[in-house]
């Protein structure tokens, strides 16, 4: 690992001051390591080949299956959404080290070698099914180390917008942009259950049943209650009937109609009296059965009365819940969370960026940034100590992925020197400590 000496470079303002430049040596993403400890402690990539299948072939492959995969998934949590950061990051000693393997003798997968993997090797059928079925390998190993009681999916759809001739690129009028349409379904934890990459034009529901199938399919083998939410677009009795045969109990908000608002009707006099500062709010509930029902349905409805507004906020919310109208509505808002980790994704990740020109290859880099996403996620719920639980996955890039490094190479060992500014060494010590407690106990 040695490097040539060159003379430092000088700054006039300040004649005390040397620039020297060991770029081997230092890395930017020795953050990466807290979560190469936490991807070992669960078994992550290492379950890559159980669901993977290698088809390259002959003398010549000097990257395995799973070396690739991690760089693949590490580069993306550390903010490289792009192949094309492999040709520096093959030489990072973070990113060597996190990788391992023939990674660290001699360095990561160039741009070329990174690239056919992620555009030949996962492309085929079988290996994007093995990609989902791996996150739901992952969220199920992250699941054994969770108490909970019941577990609450919330489903929703998003856009990734796209600036060149990608393949199922549409023009989307709800989003005002030409873009893809992806489906994401959420836990509580703020784990992504699920992902389907779709083109730009379809209905935001489209897809739901192949989405949660899988995860249903998961869930009712462990025998916890199961909660599901979504916004209006779900709204239909194909999702209300899969949910209530499946044992779900959900609320999921409802278009409002005429014979919807003839039944609050007597909540809708604006109330006497100079209106207060805080808004006014009545809750309702009552059976309901549309045309294209089977049955009649407790529907929840939520009046708001504003100061300044002429008419009021009136919301519908169709449930098989019993608790109490308030309570029902509480447990539907929780479902904004949802939106916002579609936005950690975007903003962390920018698992947006979709812009390779075959749709099949976009749902691989799709899976991968969600994977990448997990990793992050888990390493937020599990491995962060209380006093900094409430970072945001940007935060969690910001302050301990992208910690400074500077590493030097002994005979017998590998010694990294990091940077305490945002993370002092006590916080990299918790986070290590909790980490290892997840790991299995021998025999």
């Amino acid at each position: 690992m040695g490097e040539r000496i060159q003379e430092a470079l000088k700054l006039q303002f300040d004649k005390r001051l040397r620039l020297e430049f060991h770029g081997a040596r230092i890395t930017s993403d020795a953050g990466l390591l807290a979560c190469r400890e936490l991807d070992g402690a669960l078994g992550l990539t290492e379950a890559g080949p159980a669901h993977l299948r290698e088809t390259r072939g002959g003398r010549n492959v000097q990257h395995e299956l799973v070396p690739l995969l991690r760089q693949s998934v590490y580069s993306r949590l550390a903010g490289y959404e792009d192949t094309n950061d492999a040709a520096r990051l093959a030489k990072d000693p973070a990113m060597q080290a996190v990788v391992g393997c023939r990674a660290l003798e001699k360095q990561a997968a160039s741009t070329n070698t990174l690239s056919r993997f992620e555009t030949e090797v996962l492309v085929t059928e079988e290996n994007l099914r093995g990609l989902r079925r791996l996150n739901a390998d992952w969220v199920d190993r992250a699941m054994r180390q969770t108490k909970h009681q019941r577990i609450i999916l919330d489903m929703d759809s998003s856009e990734s917008p796209v600036y060149g001739e990608q393949e199922g690129a549409a023009y989307n009028g709800h989003f005002e942009c030409v873009c893809y349409h992806p489906l994401f379904c959420f836990n509580q934890f703020g784990d992504c259950e699920g992902v389907m990459l779709r083109p730009g034009n379809v209905h935001s529901a489209r897809g739901w049943w192949e989405v949660l199938e899988p995860i249903t399919a998961r869930y009712e083998r462990t025998g916890v209650r199961r909660y599901f939410r979504a916004d209006a677009a779900f709204a239909s009795p194909e999702v209300y009937e899969y949910l209530e045969e499946h044992g779900f109990l959900y609320a999921i908000r409802l278009p409002g109609n005429e014979v919807l608002e003839k039944e609050v009707q007597h909540l809708l006099k604006r109330p006497v009296g100079r209106p207060p500062r805080k808004p006014v709010i009545w809750y309702h509930d009552f059976q309901y059965q549309a045309g294209s029902w089977n049955r009649p349905r407790r529907v929840v409805a939520k009046v708001e009365w504003h100061r300044g507004e002429l008419f009021p906020r009136v919301g519908f919310i169709v449930t098989n819940l019993w608790a109490k109208p308030e309570g029902v509505v509480h447990f539907y808002n929780g479902r904004g969370t949802a939106e916002q980790w579609i936005k950690e994704g975007k903003y962390a990740l920018n698992w947006t960026r979709l812009s390779c020109h075959r749709f099949v290859a976009n749902q691989v880099r799709l899976l991968l940034f969600l994977l990448a996403y997990n990793l992050g996620n888990f390493l937020r719920r599990l491995g962060l100590p209380r006093a900094v639980k409430d970072w945001s996955l940007r935060s969690l890039q910001l302050k301990l992925v992208k910690m400074g490094g500077r590493m030097v190479h002994h005979a017998r060992r590998i010694i990294f020197q990091l940077a305490e500014v945002a993370v002092p060494r006590d916080l990299f010590a918790a986070i290590l400590e909790r980490v290892r407690g997840l790991r299995p106990v021998p025999g």
